[in-house]
């Protein structure tokens, strides 16, 4: 099976990739997985340490040819609070389970969850 040589940036590379690989938040963060790109290019990625993929990075095989990564649209939900100390508290909780959030100043941003929805709302957050 054909391996990743190089992961570079976005932006740092040109032209048009050979194939495309749409990965959510959770996928693209990846040590060692056998990918199947959108076209049909299967490949290997086998790095020493677990790296992040962001969109728009290109997964440069032995061969030379790049796979694009794309990243999946993921449901999200926004949080309000009456006052920054609630949203502080909320955002505490959410950083406590190591869950990835956004921290959009008066707002926080998080991937759906029905359960941590209805944490959030315990604690007094608003969701959008």
């Amino acid at each position: 099976m054909i391996r990743v040589a190089d992961i570079l940036a976005a932006g740092t590379w040109e032209g048009n990739p050979s194939d495309t690989i749409t990965l959510d938040r959770e996928d693209r963060h990846r040590r060692r997985a056998v990918l199947t790109g959108s076209g049909g290019t299967a490949f290997l990625l086998d790095q020493p340490n677990a790296v992040h993929l962001h969109h728009g990075d290109g997964l440069e095989l032995e061969d030379g040819r790049i796979i694009e990564v794309v990243g999946a649209s993921e449901d999200l939900v926004e949080i309000e609070a009456d006052d920054m100390g609630h949203l502080v508290k909320i955002a505490w909780h959410l950083g406590n389970r190591h869950l990835p959030t956004q921290l959009m100043g008066q707002t926080l941003r998080i991937r759906r969850d029905h359960v941590i929805e209805d944490l959030v709302v315990r604690l007094g957050g608003k969701l959008t």
